[in-house]
Order: C-alpha cells, then sequence, then structure tokens
C-alpha cells in the first residue's frame, strides 16, 4: 500500500488571509469567515508558510461574499505529493524521507517554485472521537 498519493491542482481564485498569525485580530476574522462557508466533500483551505507568519487560502467560487478585509488571489495549481498525519505531532524528517523515497521511485521531483500545504480533513466531530485532527501535507511536485 502506498502512503503518499499525488494530487493534481487547477489553476484557481483563492482568498487569501494574507500573511498572519494564529491569535491576530485578522488571522481570527478569517477562521471565522472560512468557518461560515460550508463544508463539502474535501476541504477548501489551505495554510502555508512558518516562523515569519502563515497565510491561509480558501477556494474562491463565483458568487461567493468575501469580506473587503481579504484579497482575491490566482493560485498556480500543479503537482502536489500528499501525505496523512497527525496535526502538530508529524515527525517531518521522517514524513519528508518517505516522500522523497516516493518521488525518486516514480520519476518526480520536489518543485520548489511553490509553497508546501497543509490543510485539516478531519470533521469536529471526528476530532471528538479520536481526539486529535488529521492534516494532509501537500508537497509541490513536477515530473
Amino acid at each position: 500500500m502506498q502512503s503518499i498519493r499525488i494530487y493534481e491542482m487547477p489553476d484557481c481564485k483563492m482568498v487569501s488571509s494574507g500573511k498572519g498569525m494564529f491569535g491576530e485580530k485578522k488571522f481570527n476574522r478569517f477562521e471565522e469567515w472560512l468557518s461560515m462557508q460550508k463544508r463539502g466533500l474535501f476541504p477548501k483551505d489551505f495554510l502555508f508558510g512558518g516562523e515569519d507568519g502563515f497565510t491561509w487560502l480558501y477556494m474562491f467560487e463565483d458568487g461567493m461574499s468575501v469580506p473587503t478585509e481579504f484579497e482575491i488571489i490566482d493560485f498556480r495549481g500543479g503537482l502536489y505529493a500528499v501525505a496523512t498525519d497527525i496535526d502538530q505531532k508529524t515527525d517531518l524528517d521522517s514524513m519528508n524521507a518517505e516522500v522523497d523515497k516516493f518521488l525518486n521511485e516514480n520519476g518526480f521531483k520536489r518543485d520548489s517554485s511553490r509553497p508546501q500545504l497543509g490543510n485539516i480533513i478531519t470533521s469536529t466531530a471526528v476530532n471528538k472521537i479520536m481526539g486529535y485532527d488529521q492534516m494532509d501535507y501537500y508537497f509541490p511536485i513536477k515530473g
């Protein structure tokens, strides 16, 4: 069984939180807006960044009501290697080694021109049962 999968994201529009940190007013406002969006079969939000701040994205759809404080940006899609683990408990070194092994065996390379993304794939109900969230980690790749 393979634990890494390949996912292709289309070029699309995304609503952007702008760079920020959890706990900051604008970032909290984005999280509130995001939580009001109807949950579909797959999550539509993606987080990227690091020590100097995060950016939260949400896939834009025509007719969507977006607060004026958030920008709608062009998102460059592409291929991603996706791995799943426990949010905030992931052994990133081990995960990176597993992703690299998979990429090497299947003719892919990492694409450093695009950011790595992540999103929580579990619902609140699942978190209540398991006691944690599962997170998908998206590693940009090219053939």
